[in-house]
């Protein structure tokens, strides 16, 4: 099958009937050569430009075009001063506590009152012994004080006899709180020594002489001795509280040595830095060279992050200089200020400083040179998401204007923040809609969408894209969010770019429910123009290669009626626009060039029903679908070429496609003469593609006797052999094909020969014929037609007969045609083009015109 078809070679080779090769046959399965031929001649993807979308004047957090109501949206512009911190907020955090202990103590107020089963140890009866006891309580109360903290070591028994007074009583628990000790916090302990040469355990310090073995036998019951006369007894279960307790005195012991190195450390190198930034009368310059020597200081201290013990006294001194009011120190103060790891109130404020930094383009080359991505970056790394999400909103507000810069895109992708930034899309894609936050997500999800819509222009991100599953988390952000007009345009403007390149139509292909939330989009949104273009382009580009996603859109339901809903608002609304234009046109004002938006989508709506004609199944339904075609002869009727060159041409091409299936219910039938009118505006056009659309539309309707009839008496045949001497081998290959099927009829062949038809074609053999086997083998399938009941050559084809007759002997030599300097996969199409096409069709010329001429030329004739 194809735009013209003709007889089989086994038809010819059993008759020399001329037969016209206009007439169907039944032919065997398609070779992959006649599928190309096939489309060629009849069915055509429309191809068109990606959607405009002009740059933004200004680096807003929302953009102009935004939906979002302006009293509900976060603000792009905002105050922003020293007080706008919370000093709070910057304090340290305090020491860890011991947990409180499971088992409660009995308290004993005096002998009368205990109890038979509570058992009391017995004083030692040694004296040696209860000196050891004493001394093990004065040590323990003295070494627990603040005045003994960093003082305090392990000491034998029997040397700490004569240091320690053994009636000194021992402090009370509440003053070990205060002492920052937490191992004996609430443990003031006496134990019963079996073995002289165990040393007390406090403060963290372990003896030296097996502390596991002392952990492992200390158990049972601890006296503390208070102040007066009474005692408590505390009995514990199980000896893994007090180790734990030991091992906290040892991360206490060394949080101390720490602190002592960090306080040297500080007055060294980080207080002069700071007496430098408190120098408000200092200039900028000095001001930021101090910022950045501090940074490099507090990291070589390490003391970033949450580390430093006089945080507060650092966090208040920058954000003192926050009143600067000068970018590039406030740019300084962020980058430490959020290395500071701050969080709340001050991490929300730190981000907007970032945001407004990053809002003037004229300071994303000192924002580059001092690498604040990274600092915002780790933001969205670490950051609660609900906790902060306001603070998230402003860094990734930041993000998105720094994509805007072609220099940040490679960085930002050598970072990992397309990853980053997909794995952020997927923790919001989680939340609920009835969760609280989610309406506050939707403007964090605008601002990550528009920055991924900026990383999709990259090559490297587009990759990486690809290989982190985007498409499917962009899909269930559209479900989610589908009355969110903000997150779906640029959804959609990702998917539009993306969309574009052949795998990742393939990826959205296989995401089978994008077709619903794309006519769910459509039909929700239809007057918004800008959301409707893309996913229009989308959908063409869908269906430009893949006949699975053609079945699969169209048998959506309620798919063809939402495209001809949009197909008639867009209609109306640039047919009212056409006619405010031809006003002005009046009043001497000149009509826009480009198309306008109506016009946009009309032409990127009509790429799609032409692309989806080409599935037959889905072709035949839309031919037969009357509204579809009177709106596309509408356009015809009420748009020139001259208006719209793109609309015009995109809706003669889907006429052809529709006017190939010959159904019986065809409404392209029903019109056809009303289109062949249409037509013939467009031909008489100075658009050589328009032109061409027109011919190919008439390839297909002259298929009809009603439409010859039609191209005879409105001369249009003259035009189509004029078009023989075109260079352009789509032209005569398209106006061969309305010649070929005008010589079905005897009446109109002779009209056509007496129009010098044979000379022409002949030429423009010897023009095309090895470069293109199909256009020859068109040509020669008219010949033949010509040559129906011929009694000799010379008076059929006249003076053009021997040189037809060496052209076809030479063109029918495959060591000369065949060209083995193309390559291998070329050479290997140009020779089945030969082999199936064009041989057997001209060997069965060559012989009925050899059979018909008595004579070969004296003198041989150079074909090509």
């Amino acid at each position: 099958a194809g735009l013209h078809s003709g007889m089989q070679a086994s038809e010819m080779e059993n008759t020399r009937k001329a037969e016209p090769f206009h007439w169907l046959s039944v032919a065997n399965q398609k070779t992959s050569c006649e599928i190309i031929n096939e489309a060629r001649n009849v069915l055509q993807t429309v191809r068109t430009r990606r959607p405009f979308t002009p740059a933004d004047g200004q680096r807003k957090l929302f953009g102009s075009g935004s939906s979002q109501d302006l009293q509900n949206r976060p603000p792009s512009v905002f105050s922003l001063r020293a007080s706008s911190f919370d000093l709070a907020e910057s304090r340290p955090v305090s020491g860890v506590r011991l947990s409180p202990l499971d088992h409660k103590p009995l308290l004993i107020t005096s002998a009368k009152d205990e109890d038979s089963s509570i058992f009391l140890p017995k004083p030692p009866a040694d004296a040696a012994e209860v000196r050891r006891v004493s001394s093990a309580r004065a040590y323990l109360s003295g070494t627990s004080s603040l005045g003994n903290l960093f003082s305090a070591k392990v000491v034998p028994l029997d040397q700490s006899e004569e240091k320690l007074d053994c009636g000194e009583p021992a402090m009370m628990v509440n003053n070990l709180d205060r002492s920052n000790t937490n191992c004996l916090a609430e443990q003031r302990l006496y134990t019963p020594l079996k073995d002289e040469s165990r040393q007390l355990i406090c403060n963290g310090h372990v003896s030296r002489s097996g502390s596991k073995d002392f952990m492992r036998e200390t158990t049972g019951a601890f006296l503390f001795q208070l102040r007066g006369e009474r005692s408590v007894l505390v009995q514990y279960g199980n000896v893994r509280l007090l180790h734990k307790s030991l091992l906290r005195c040892l991360e206490d012991e060394t949080r101390i040595n720490d602190w002592e190195e960090e306080e040297v450390f500080w007055h060294i190198k980080i207080l002069p830095i700071l007496r430098e930034l408190e120098k408000v009368e200092d200039n900028i310059e000095n001001l930021c060279l101090a910022c950045t020597n501090l940074y490099q200081t507090l990291n070589e201290g390490n003391m970033l992050g949450k580390r430093c013990k006089r945080r507060s006294e650092l966090l208040k001194t920058l954000y003192k200089l926050v009143d600067m009011d000068s970018d590039p120190l406030c740019l300084k103060l962020a980058k430490i200020i959020l290395a500071m790891k701050v969080d709340g109130k001050n991490l929300l404020n730190v981000c907007k400083l970032a945001f407004k930094i990053c809002r003037n383009e004229k300071n994303d080359y000192i924002v580059q040179n001092d690498r604040l991505l990274d600092c915002l970056l780790e933001v969205l790394r670490n950051e609660d998401l609900q906790k902060n999400n306001e603070a998230l909103l402003y860094c990734m507000g930041a993000i998105k204007f720094m994509s805007g810069n072609a220099v940040f895109l490679n960085e930002m992708v050598n970072k990992g923040a397309v990853e980053m930034l997909l794995q952020l899309m997927k923790q919001i894609n989680n939340i609920k809609e009835n969760d609280t936050c989610f309406s506050s997500l939707g403007h964090l999800l605008v601002q990550l969408t528009a920055t991924l819509r900026n990383l999709a222009d990259w090559a490297p991100a587009r990759c990486q894209l690809l290989g982190s599953g985007a498409v499917s988390e962009l899909c269930v952000a559209l479900e989610q969010r589908v009355n969110d007009k903000d997150v779906c345009t640029y959804v959609v403007r990702i998917l539009s770019k993306l969309s574009s390149y052949s795998d990742f139509c393939a990826a959205l292909a296989d995401c089978s429910r994008c077709y619903i939330l794309f006519l769910a989009l459509l039909n929700k949104h239809q007057k918004q123009q800008d959301l409707v273009i893309r996913i229009i382009f989308i959908l063409g580009n869908l269906t430009a290669k893949n006949n699975q996603a053609r079945e699969q859109f169209f048998k959506e339901k309620g798919s063809a009626n939402t495209l001809l809903s949009l197909f008639q608002t867009y209609y109306e609304l640039d047919l009212s626009a056409q006619t405010w234009y031809h006003d002005r046109e009046e009043k001497g004002k000149k009509q826009l060039k480009h198309p306008s938006e109506a016009e946009d989508v009309l032409i990127k709506l009509i790429r799609v029903l032409a692309n989806l004609s080409i599935h037959p199944g889905v072709g035949a339904t839309l031919a037969a679908e009357r509204r579809v075609v009177e709106l596309l002869v509408t356009v015809l009727e009420y748009k020139s070429i001259d208006d719209c060159e793109e609309l015009v041409i995109n809706t003669a091409t889907t006429i052809n496609n529709l006017s190939y299936y010959r159904v019986k219910s065809s409404a392209v039938q029903d019109k056809k003469l009303h289109i062949a009118e249409m037509l013939l505006k467009l031909l008489m056009s100075d658009n050589m593609d328009g032109i061409v659309e027109a011919i190919r539309v008439f390839g297909n309707l002259s298929q009809d006797h009603e439409i010859c009839d039609f191209i005879m008496q409105r001369k249009i045949y003259k035009f189509m052999i004029a078009l023989l001497d075109s260079k352009n081998q789509d032209v005569c290959f398209s106006a061969c094909g309305v010649l070929l099927n005008l010589t079905v009829d005897k009446n109109k062949r002779a009209v056509l020969m007496e129009e010098g038809v044979i000379g022409k074609l002949v030429d423009c053999l010897q023009d095309f014929g090895p470069a293109d086997w199909q256009l020859a083998c068109l040509i020669c399938k008219t010949l033949w037609n010509c040559s129906e009941n011929i009694t000799s050559a010379a008076s059929r084809f006249g003076e053009d007969t021997d040189t037809l007759l060496v052209l076809l002997t030479s063109l029918l030599d495959e060591k000369l045609v065949l060209d083995c300097s193309l390559d291998t996969d070329v050479r290997h199409c140009h020779k089945l083009h030969w082999e199936r096409e064009f041989k057997p069709v001209a060997e069965k010329l060559l012989d009925r015109i050899q059979s018909h001429h008595s004579f070969l030329p004296a003198v041989p004739v150079t074909p090509f």
